[in-house]
């Protein structure tokens, strides 16, 4: 007897695409926007930190509601990018994607602010007063310390990815091969009669999938500060 079923197979394989395209969409951003939070001073600072980090605090659904009125086919970015490009994203995978980034996008920030924020300012001034740029000293001496914050911040981000629910079945809906992720395979197996047994079996890999990303977050990050010597 196989281990999973097609459409289980699906719902875990959609769960990995989605959550690496997330991660990958996001990280650059999310590290320039870390930076800015931790080095830059400008008004309203405190209001752009709050509002970027609404997802940690708000219900998903209410997440998942707010995509749906701004990317629905009604909505003003849907509607545009539907008329335009003829992009979709209401109901798709690429939607899934999308709900799934809104969600993790402050854990990633959040990471990588506070591993910025843990650095020696006077090293990025040393390398400024022996006439490195600011795009110089970002890369070359600011990156690599930042790099343990901003890999767990990554490996974390993928693995609450593949545990995103609310966001994602309010905009997404649950399309079995379509949008249904492992969560939300779950949640149809529990509604199903005799579900329970496919219900036990999809929860104990999603909590496998969970613990490993946590521990290697762990391991990864340790590791890059031993190589820094730090």
């Amino acid at each position: 007897m196989d281990l999973l079923s097609a459409t289980e197979f699906e719902a875990l394989r959609l769960s990995l695409r989605v959550a690496l395209v997330a991660v990958a969409a996001t990280l650059p951003l999310a590290v320039l926007v870390a930076w800015a939070l931790a080095r830059c001073r400008f008004p309203g600072k405190g209001l752009i930190a709050g509002f970027l980090h609404l997802p940690l605090v708000l219900p998903p659904v209410v997440v998942g509601y707010v995509l749906l009125l701004l990317f629905g086919v009604r909505g003003p970015i849907g509607s545009w990018l539907d008329a335009a490009f003829g992009i979709r994203l209401v109901f798709t995978a690429n939607g899934v994607a999308l709900a799934t980034a809104v969600m993790i996008f402050p854990l990633i920030v959040r990471a990588v602010r506070l591993s910025i924020e843990a650095l020696d300012p006077g090293l990025d001034e040393a390398a400024r007063t022996l006439g490195a740029g600011p795009i110089d000293r970002f890369v070359t001496v600011s990156l690599p310390l930042m790099l343990p914050g901003i890999l767990s911040g990554a490996v974390v981000a993928f693995a609450a990815s593949l545990g995103e629910f609310g966001a994602v079945i309010t905009f997404a809906a649950n399309v079995p091969g379509e949008t249904q992720t492992l969560p939300l395979a779950i949640y149809a197996a529990t509604q199903t009669p005799g579900g329970d047994v496919a219900a036990a079996r999809l929860a104990t890999i999603s909590m496998t999938l969970a613990l490993a990303g946590l521990v290697f977050s762990e391991y990864l990050a340790r590791r890059v500060s031993r190589m820094l010597g730090r």
